[in-house]
């Protein structure tokens, strides 16, 4: 019987996934599309094993996983973490966290401002939703759209008010009202941040970036019409009530200076070589559900590694090798490096940038 080769890098496709909002043409230029358009898929899931939650698509089983090419054949992911928990995950990762890498990448790419919304902390989780696992995020904003002025995002609320008033307002769809609650924190790319789980946000529109994410589409959206399109009721409160929803909210005021201050990382050089840099952007103080580093690339970067980990190229080309692989990269380009690859080298000539996203320790 023929005996699969789990090679040293796995390189990851496109895999759009339907959403309510728009957006997603930055997404079409990067995979070579004729005629890129904004539409309903404004996001790539990368080297995920987890379904997207879509009301009304529940036709598509696979709406959400990824796949990836193993001699001619294409498979999905979560079933190769399965057959190959040790070459794929590292067998420590395997027994904490079963056949899935515990966090969720996506590229998104905003043509509107998304629904206002918040995700559970782990203990509201633990209590109300039987998952050891909220929905902490990082933001790492690499792009904006030329035409919109001021980029912004809504994090936490700047000028709270009661939460019956608030209440109030989510039940009469008072848009202006649930909106006068934040300050417009502006954003620009090279920044990257985390939102707790807890902390009303939304992403403004004009936006192209990185999303890490614990493993969950636990979410409750506080406005119910965007882009024209309305969200069914069961997609509102993750099918139960208002109170369920206000209940998963922080309340307490926080100051945009807050937020700056506590929530936006700074980058820690963690090592150079031959004017190559690693930097260490989100790591063990910020949050213990994922880490974050970056790479910027000279010539050449050799790079060891205690665990699996995703590579998303966002600017130049170059290459990168193992003792058995040579695969060509360029801006865009996503890849799963497998816990059993010892050693990688990133070679170019003119620069290259690339984001590395690692597991839970």
């Amino acid at each position: 019987m023929h005996t699969m080769i789990i090679p040293d890098i796995l390189m990851l496709g496109p895999n759009r996934v339907w959403r309510t909002y728009t957006g997603g043409k930055h997404l079409d230029v990067l995979e070579g599309i004729s005629s890129p358009s904004d539409s309903h898929f404004p996001e790539d899931w990368i080297a995920s094993t987890i379904r997207a939650t879509n009301v009304g698509r529940e036709d598509i089983p696979d709406e959400g996983y990824s796949k990836v090419e193993i001699e001619g054949q294409l498979i999905y992911l979560k079933d190769l973490f399965q057959q190959f928990p040790q070459e794929l995950l590292g067998i420590n990762h395997y027994a904490k966290f079963g056949p899935n890498t515990q966090f969720l990448t996506k590229f998104l790419d905003t043509a509107m401002r998304l629904h206002i919304q918040a995700h559970p902390t782990i203990s509201f989780s633990q209590k109300y939703l039987s998952s050891n696992s909220g929905k902490t995020e990082a933001y790492v904003i690499l792009d904006t759209r030329k035409e919109v002025k001021t980029p912004y995002v809504f994090i936490g609320f700047q000028h709270p008010s009661s939460k019956q008033d608030f209440r109030n307002a989510v039940e009469h769809q008072d848009v202006d009202r649930i909106v006068s609650y934040f300050d417009k924190i502006p954003i620009a790319p090279g920044d990257v941040f985390i939102v707790p789980g807890g902390l009303p946000h939304a992403i403004g529109e004009g936006i192209f970036m990185i999303e890490i994410m614990e493993p969950t589409d636990f979410v409750v959206r506080l406005e119910f019409d965007r882009g024209g399109y309305v969200l069914p009721e069961q997609s509102r409160f993750m099918g139960r009530d208002v109170d369920f929803a206000l209940a998963m909210i922080n309340f307490n005021r926080v100051s945009s200076e807050e937020i700056r201050h506590k929530l936006f990382c700074s980058p820690e050089i963690i090592r150079d070589q031959e004017q190559s840099i690693e930097y260490n952007l989100i790591g063990l103080k910020h949050t213990p559900c994922f880490s974050l580093n970056k790479l910027e690339v000279v010539t050449r970067y050799s790079k060891k590694a205690d665990s699996f980990y995703i590579g998303i190229v966002t600017k130049g080309k170059g290459q990168i090798d193992s003792s058995t692989q040579k695969v060509q990269l360029r801006a865009g380009d996503k890849f799963f490096v497998p816990h059993k690859t010892e050693e990688v080298q990133f070679i170019t000539d003119e620069g290259l940038e690339v984001f590395l996203v690692f597991p839970p320790r």
